[in-house]
């Protein structure tokens, strides 16, 4: 197994390691806190959700195991050079353990707040459940002869997979309504801000061991990062730019309402002065 080459290029990859750490761990929290507040998930896509779900589980699979087990790491250098790193850091493992509990919960509050109607779509569950069928019969047809870097390779592409798919119900969603109304862009905002270090600590890596094996080993983690950035992007503009006037028309509307008098002066018209 290779060491680090540079001191400070190993300290700056930790550090943006951990920067993408806290970017990705942070953007959960300001859609599950407006959900709080809101009591309501309104404005959120349920397939969202669900297809994160199972993107999150399947990339904490790939992370976990090959952090881990030292049978997959030494799968992993036969078949790129033991004079290669692992891929995985720690804090890509912490990332993908967090992030499935945050999913979890906010799965919980779809279950318990005020849903306007909205269902998880027959596709995104004919989707999810294709999805862990053939993640079963892969596990079922590594287990005789223990291909087990093959395993969480295909765990990593099902991660991939998912995050291209998660994003479009809700851009699609946003794009019908013509309002981010109810999404929370302080998750967005985070998120890119994570893909983007998460790219940058790939690229100090490369540059230590003066090689790209670190991007097409875990080719998961480089498409997760581009993949995020890409779709970040456009919920951006849809936000910042296509829909921000119908925000603020929905944003006036409801502070007018908050300050109309409950009781209306008609009710009891004042007494003229005699």
């Amino acid at each position: 197994m290779a060491s680090w080459n540079s001191i400070p290029l190993e300290i700056t990859y930790e550090v943006l390691g951990w920067i993408a750490f806290v970017s990705w761990t942070v953007a959960a929290y300001p859609q599950l806190i407006l959900n709080f507040r809101r009591k309501s998930v309104v404005g959120l896509n349920f397939d969202f959700v669900v297809l994160n779900l199972t993107k999150q589980s399947s990339y904490l699979i790939y992370n976990a195991t090959l952090y881990f087990s030292k049978a997959v790491q030494k799968q992993y250098f036969e078949k790129y050079g033991f004079g290669e790193m692992i891929p995985v850091a720690a804090n890509d493992v912490a990332f993908s353990s967090h992030a499935v509990l945050m999913t979890a919960i906010i799965l919980i509050q779809i279950a318990i707040y005020e849903r306007g109607g909205q269902t998880v779509s027959k596709i995104t569950l004919a989707i999810v459940s294709v999805v862990w069928f053939v993640a079963g019969v892969c596990f079922f047809v590594a287990l005789p002869i223990h291909s087990w870097l093959w395993l969480i390779n295909i765990f990593n592409s099902i991660q991939v997979f998912m995050t291209v798919v998660k994003y479009i119900p809700q851009a699609c969603m946003n794009f019908k309504r013509k309002s981010t109304d109810g999404f929370s862009v302080g998750n967005i905002l985070l998120d890119f801000s994570g893909g983007v270090a998460n790219c940058a600590q790939m690229a100090v890596q490369s540059i230590d061991q003066d090689s790209m094996v670190n991007f097409y080993g875990n080719i998961g983690k480089t498409l997760l990062s581009l993949i995020s950035i890409f779709f970040d992007i456009i919920f951006m503009v849809q936000h910042f730019l296509l829909y921000s006037s119908r925000r603020a028309l929905i944003s006036s509307k409801t502070s007018k309402e908050s300050k109309e008098p409950l009781v209306k002066s008609t009710d009891y018209p004042e007494s003229e002065n005699v």
